[in-house]
């Protein structure tokens, strides 16, 4: 398995890898998915070192970019990649920057809480996140075939308006980006989330048939689909009990939390 200084690689399946940011805060996952006649990588990380270096070493076909969402933390190597792709709703951020994020605070949050060492390459004081016009548009019910390996593509708003994840059909994986992970609050209390729209989304992928694995785009790799019956519990719980608004707080369930 390919060893490097920045990135740690972990092995899903012979066709599927994790390419973690473990010395960072944010654990941040990208993860890429190796079909017959193409690759897909979903999200290209921190942009603190280039993950192009790493999934040169896993595979010489080519390769498509799918962006779970346009956060600094999931499209920092979107540079070097020739193919990609995000859903319309937040192409315009992909374009033009998150209206609202100085670049102060951007860099104030890329260079916090860093346990290792990092690349020569990487300087806080001039790092400047992606922008760039997307390739093409996702759209809720996308199928993106890339030889022997079905991708669905599920619209999942409410951490950002063009939030998705990807549904490896053939395996079951899905890939929840910041939609659902453990260990820490899920976030949907900044001015550019959705509480309702959030918990939709949940409930929307709480009803995918045959997930055999859970993959968030942040701390724990890989969680169990039951996690996805408790996304229904908590659903009925916040609706119940009127929570589904900015300002009430973090709520924890069995496996997540979220803080709105």
């Amino acid at each position: 398995m390919v060893k490097d200084s920045w990135f740690t690689i972990q092995e899903i399946d012979n066709k599927t890898f994790a390419i973690s940011e473990y010395g960072h805060w944010e654990k941040v996952h990208s993860f890429l998915l190796v079909g017959n006649k193409k690759a897909v990588l979903i999200d290209t990380g921190l942009g603190i070192d280039n993950i192009k270096r790493i999934t040169d070493q896993l595979t010489d076909l080519p390769i498509v970019v799918l962006t779970t969402h346009v956060h600094v933390d999931h499209i920092g190597s979107h540079g070097e990649f020739e193919n990609v792709y995000v859903h319309e709703a937040d192409s315009d951020w992909l374009t033009n920057g998150i209206t609202g994020l100085t670049i102060e605070q951007i860099r104030r949050d890329i260079s916090r809480d860093i346990t290792i060492p990092t690349p020569k390459t990487f300087n806080p004081e001039t790092y400047k996140p992606y922008q760039g016009t997307p390739t093409g548009l996702l759209q809720d019910g996308d199928m993106i075939e890339i030889g022997n390996r079905e991708l669905i593509i599920h619209h999942t708003p409410g951490h950002s308006p063009g939030h998705l994840c990807v549904f490896d059909k053939i395996n079951g994986y899905l890939f929840t980006g910041d939609l659902l992970y453990d260990e820490t609050p899920i976030y949907a209390y900044y001015p550019s989330t959705n509480p309702l729209d959030l918990i939709n989304s949940w409930e929307k992928i709480s009803k995918i048939p045959y997930v055999t694995k859970v993959y968030g785009s942040h701390n724990t790799l890989g969680l169990e689909p039951s996690i996805l019956q408790e996304l229904i519990n908590a659903v009925k719980e916040l609706k119940e009990k009127d929570l589904v608004k900015f300002g009430t707080g973090i709520h924890k369930f069995k496996g997540f939390s979220v803080q709105f």
